[in-house]
Formats: structure tokens, C-alpha cells, sequence
């Protein structure tokens, strides 16, 4: 990993109970302030994975606002370019306000924006993706247990076909942390159970590159060669699933996915993809927002966190890192769908009525 990851070890329980805490006396806090408005800005890196402008934004700004009256969150989206998301945060540098979160583009790239808003007295709050540079706290979810969940899954879908096959890995891009994590985790798995056939780490997570990519490792290899693929996230696995389709492959291989997006969810239910891991969206948006909020009211992080990072640069730093869920068709109505995440009605469309019958989502 990029980072060395040192003695967390989270709950759900211990995160709502330390968001709880951070509520408590929310009143005096935003008393002390007169009633000025503190400005968090948010900076998201793609709109290629619809999780950030669907789940974390709102979220984020729901519990921001009931934990901070004062507070508002404005929040850009750098559209998976880093000259941009450098010029956003020089933006909200400039105009000076009160916390960053940020969702990094390229983590080593944005290190020297970090260290000029920590120079400004402006704290970086790393949200899902650890930054370089000196960031005041870090929420995420085990990198490597997302990886080692995919492994396992698309193990136990390939059955013995693991022995004799091959797979393709279709990892994420390789300058952001996490997509190192989810790597190292799944390797971790996969080595020495299954052949990997061919293996691709895709730049800024493109699903077209993913598709690309995946065409080319059918003509290598061949279509009876691949009996299944990893993909990292769901946006890999839609551009993996689309080349399978476009070049005749029947019936398809386990794919592998990542994020529980809608999409994902059809697909699953289809019978296109096999599985997606599901990252609780508010658990993550309420620890971000309970640090963001300590920050900017100038309080320790380590009320709301329950662990340390020690980031690249040497610095130890409060973290929060939860625990992530596979979700197979058979329990997505005892996660997603329990959770409120997405309604029966979202997932099951007309063409898929059936299916979801099958998959007892009714």
C-alpha cells in the first residue's frame, strides 16, 4: 500500500456512536461562532462513478447542515482531471474556506495543494481517498478487504473452473491509493488458486478503457480460456461486461464489481455481473461531515475517529475506516434495500420483473 495502515479497527457501532458524540453540545458550538457562516468545500474527482454526486454529496450536506446550523458545504467536481481539481483548490484556498474534503484525483499529484491550504490554516479532511501531503484526517473503508471480498466472491462463483481457467483483472487506476489496496487485497486471494491471464490497471477508471482492454485480452487468450474476470469497481465492470457481449461470449464469466451502483444492481439481477461490494455511504458521509465540522470549529478529530493513518509523509492522523459488504443477488434486499439505499422499485425495471421474482425482490 501507499500508506501503512496502523491499528484501526472500526465498527458501525463506534463510528454512530463517536457522530453522536460530535452532535452533542452542537449548540455552543455554532453559538460561539455569532451566527457566521463557515464555509466546508468539497471537492469530488469523476462523475465516471455516479456514487459521489448520488450518495456522498447529499449526504454529506444533510449531516453537515444538522450538525453545523451555521455551516454550509459547496462542492465541485474536477470530471477526473487533475489540472482541474488543482485550480478548484487553489479556488477555495483563495477565498478562504473554513475545511476541505477531499476526494482526490491523483493523491500524489494533489499533495502540493494540500500542504498550501495546511499553509493557509485551511485542514484537509481525506475522504475515501488517502492524500498526500498534511491532512488533518482520513475516512474510508479497508482497501484491502474490498480487494480480499472480490477475490473470495469470484473464487466461489468460478467453482472448480478455478483450477483449470484463467482470469483477467481489470484494477483501477494506479495513482489513487485505494485502487492499490483493492489490488494488494485481492492478490492476496487470487494467487496461486487461479491463473491470472492478463492483468490491466485502468487510468483514471475509464470503462471505455476497461472495454477496450477487455477486447484485447479475449483475442489474446481466447473466449474458453476466460472463465472469469475481476473488475474493481462497477464502472469497470459495465465497460468489461459490454466487450464480453460485443464479442459473442456466452454464457458470460463472474465479474467482479465494486460501489453497489444502480446499474451494477440490474446488472446482477440480469445475470451480467456476479457481484458488487457495498461501502455504506452514510456511515462514511456522517464521519466525514463529524470531522469536517470538528475542524472547522477548531476541535480534535479524535472524538469522531477511533484510529490512526500514518500517511506518506510521516505524520500520524486521526482515521476512520469501515467495513465493507459483499452483496451477491442473493442478499441485496438485506443490505441495499434494507438500508434505504435503493427502493424494489429502482432495481426491479419492467424488463427485469422476472428476474427480481427469481431473486425474491418483490
Amino acid at each position: 500500500m501507499n500508506a501503512c495502515i496502523r491499528g484501526v479497527v472500526i465498527t458501525m457501532t463506534a463510528i454512530s456512536t463517536a457522530v453522536a458524540l460530535a452532535a452533542c453540545g452542537q449548540d455552543a458550538g455554532n453559538d460561539s461562532h455569532g451566527g457566521n457562516t463557515l464555509t466546508i468545500g468539497l471537492l469530488l474527482p469523476d462523475i465516471t462513478t455516479t456514487r459521489w454526486e448520488t450518495q456522498d454529496e447529499p449526504l454529506l450536506e444533510k449531516k453537515i447542515t444538522e450538525l453545523c446550523h451555521n455551516c454550509k458545504l459547496e462542492h465541485v467536481n474536477a470530471k477526473g482531471d487533475v489540472a482541474t481539481q488543482r485550480e478548484q483548490m487553489d479556488s477555495m484556498i483563495t477565498r478562504g474556506v473554513d475545511a476541505i474534503l477531499l476526494v482526490a484525483v491523483d493523491s500524489r499529484a494533489l499533495g502540493a495543494a494540500v500542504k498550501k491550504a495546511h499553509a493557509a490554516g485551511i485542514p484537509v479532511i481525506a475522504y475515501d481517498r488517502l492524500a498526500e501531503g498534511p491532512i488533518s484526517g482520513y475516512v474510508s473503508f479497508d482497501g484491502e478487504e474490498v480487494g480480499r471480498l472480490q477475490g473470495r466472491a469470484l473464487l466461489k462463483a468460478m467453482g472448480t473452473k478455478a483450477r483449470t481457467g484463467e482470469i483477467v483483472m481489470m484494477n483501477g487506476d494506479p495513482s489513487d491509493p485505494n485502487a492499490v489496496s483493492f489490488k494488494k487485497g485481492a492478490l492476496s486471494v487470487l494467487e496461486g488458486r487461479v491463473k491470472i491471464g492478463k492483468a490491466y490497471d485502468i487510468l483514471q477508471w475509464r470503462p471505455e478503457t476497461a472495454n477496450l482492454d477487455m477486447s484485447g485480452a479475449i483475442s489474446a487468450l481466447g473466449v474458453a480460456h476466460i472463465q472469469g474476470v475481476y473488475a474493481a469497481n462497477d464502472g469497470l465492470a459495465s465497460g468489461t461486461i459490454s466487450a464480453l457481449k460485443a464479442n459473442k461470449v456466452a454464457p458470460l464469466p463472474p465479474v467482479t464489481g465494486q460501489d453497489a451502483e444502480l446499474a451494477a444492481l440490474r446488472r446482477m439481477v440480469g445475470g451480467d455481473q456476479y457481484m458488487t461490494v457495498y461501502k455504506p455511504f452514510g456511515p462514511e458521509a456522517s464521519t466525514g461531515a463529524a470531522m469536517a465540522v470538528a475542524a472547522v470549529r477548531h476541535e480534535s478529530l479524535d472524538r469522531v475517529t477511533t484510529g490512526k493513518v500514518r500517511a506518506r509523509g510521516g505524520k500520524t492522523v486521526p482515521a476512520a475506516l469501515l467495513t465493507p459488504v459483499s452483496v451477491t443477488v442473493d442478499n441485496i434486499k438485506n443490505t441495499l434495500v434494507k438500508d434505504g439505499v435503493y427502493t424494489v422499485q429502482q432495481i426491479c425495471t419492467p424488463r427485469l420483473r422476472a428476474a427480481c421474482g427469481k431473486a425474491g425482490l418483490t
